[in-house]
């Protein structure tokens, strides 16, 4: 039977991000199609976490039979670990593995370093923050709801039994390496590996195709 492989992109991202493109290519090498959704829903600017796991659940029941895999990058693997919790037991039941690249398991907290208070009262009060959207090339805004909607996922609280492989870089200057160390303390489940590289990790791409390959089982 044959498995799929869905990947998850990031925040202000898009399905022609430069890992998906090159984990695309690869999978295309096996003879293997990766499916990657336009988590940009319902728009960039009216973007909701919930309705990223409801596109998530499309994805996944579009597949043909077999189990599905999910690679997420950034906020795509908040989107993949959460997805998997939330739709149990019928499409979250179907992940059988997780692979997550510098996931940002804690959006609000993220935000809060960032922003720092002046800036989220501004975005609270304008209900627009100006972000420079990698996926456009140009810079859109997307409204204060995300804030509010993401802050009742609470990514520590998860407990899933499945295998879950997590890199994330020690120079990471978007999501602290911390988040995915806290994530995996105490969990035996998780396979953490912290490498020497930045958020993108496009300097990695060799080393998490290779590692990918083992932990899908795909050699």
């Amino acid at each position: 039977m044959a498995v799929n492989v869905i990947y998850l992109h990031g925040f202000a991202s898009s399905p022609a991000s430069g890992k998906a493109a090159l984990f695309k290519e690869r999978f295309r090498a096996l003879g293997l199609p990766l499916r990657v959704p336009d988590l940009n829903v319902p728009t960039f600017e009216r973007l909701m976490f919930t309705a990223m796991l409801q596109r998530v659940a499309e994805e996944v029941r579009a597949c043909p039979p077999g189990p599905v895999y999910l690679i997420g990058s950034s906020l795509g693997g908040l989107v993949a670990l959460h997805f998997t919790d939330r739709y149990r037991p019928v499409e979250g039941a179907r992940v059988e593995r997780l692979f997550l690249m510098a996931p940002a398991l804690d959006f609000v907290s993220n935000r809060s370093q960032q922003l720092g208070e002046d800036g989220l009262r501004r975005w609270r009060e304008t209900n627009t923050l100006p972000v420079s959207h990698y996926g456009y090339n140009e810079n859109r805004s997307v409204h204060y709801a995300l804030y509010e909607d993401i802050s009742g996922y609470h990514s520590y609280d998860v407990r899933l039994e499945l295998p879950i492989l997590i890199v994330h870089g020690t120079r990471d200057e978007s999501v602290n390496h911390e988040q995915s160390v806290r994530f995996a303390a105490g969990r035996s489940n998780v396979d953490l590996r912290l490498v020497d590289s930045d958020h993108s990790l496009m300097d990695q791409m060799d080393m998490m195709w290779d590692v990918s390959l083992d932990f899908f089982g795909l050699r």
